[in-house]
């Protein structure tokens, strides 16, 4: 079984971020590192490896040199290999461009199941899976809260609510996971060590048959600053007199 995990190299903390002359983020000069919901799809994949003997793992991302971080920590947690699309055309590129990249690429790779996290921590868009699926034009099944591969089919088991919801497709998928799947296991130093020794392979556009993704069809006209936060009120009065003015605030700015 081959399965894909698709990971993303985000900006460790978002407060402070700017955006530049083109209305994209400006990441250049800030930490950054590996998606934590791509963690639980890199950790569903090794749970799923650990199930099965003929297990391949692959983790792939696109972005700039600085991404290649995610890849590592991926490396590190548990994927046995890794693809790093670099090309300075990429930049700026929205979902869906995003998507007919590592469409591309899977395609290329080969799959039998291809993990996700269910949204980025800096774009939050949650819509790459799904179009990533459309592109394959295989099942996808999102926001996973429980993940079991069979032979031939996938189950997930979703909370919309009303309890644990379980839906199916026949493999190959796409799927993207939650938080709630599951803590990732710890890496131990073997691994850690052993990641060292992996393949990371390096494909432009051209190396992908693709003359240019660009930007893609979304277009920013403008951006503005999120206003900034006001001072935190702290209540220092007797439990149930505080619990009265925390019901007239509410009460008073319509949120009962």
């Amino acid at each position: 079984m081959k399965i894909v995990v698709l990971v993303k190299h985000v900006p460790c903390v978002l407060r402070g971020m700017t955006f530049g002359a083109d209305h994209t983020l400006a990441r250049g000069g800030r930490p950054g590192q590996l998606n934590e919901a791509d963690t639980y799809a890199v950790d569903q994949a090794l749970r799923v490896a650990r199930r099965r003997r003929d297990v391949q793992i692959t983790a792939v991302t696109m972005g700039p040199a600085a991404a290649a971080a995610a890849l590592r920590r991926a490396l590190i947690l548990g994927a046995d290999d890794a693809v790093h699309v670099l090309d300075d055309r990429l930049h700026g590129s929205d979902a869906l461009a995003t998507a007919r990249v590592l469409a591309t690429v899977v395609d290329r790779i080969g799959f039998d199941l291809v993990l996700c996290g269910s949204a980025s921590s800096d774009a939050g868009t949650s819509a790459v899976p799904a179009m990533v699926a459309e592109l394959l034009d295989v099942p996808v099944l999102c926001f996973a809260d429980l993940l079991r591969v069979r032979e031939h089919r996938v189950e997930i088991g979703r909370n919309d609510g009303a309890g644990l919801q379980t839906y199916a497709a026949a493999l190959p998928a796409v799927v993207s996971v939650t938080e709630r799947c599951g803590e990732p296991l710890l890496p131990t130093l073997t691994a850690t060590l052993d990641a060292h020794h992996k393949l990371v392979h390096t494909w432009s556009l051209t190396d992908l048959g693709i003359p240019g993704a660009g930007p893609g069809a979304t277009v920013v006209h403008t951006v503005a600053a999120t206003p900034a936060a006001r001072s935190p009120v702290v209540l220092a009065d007797e439990p149930t007199i505080a619990a009265i003015r925390v019901a007239d605030f509410l009460t008073v700015h319509q949120f009962l």
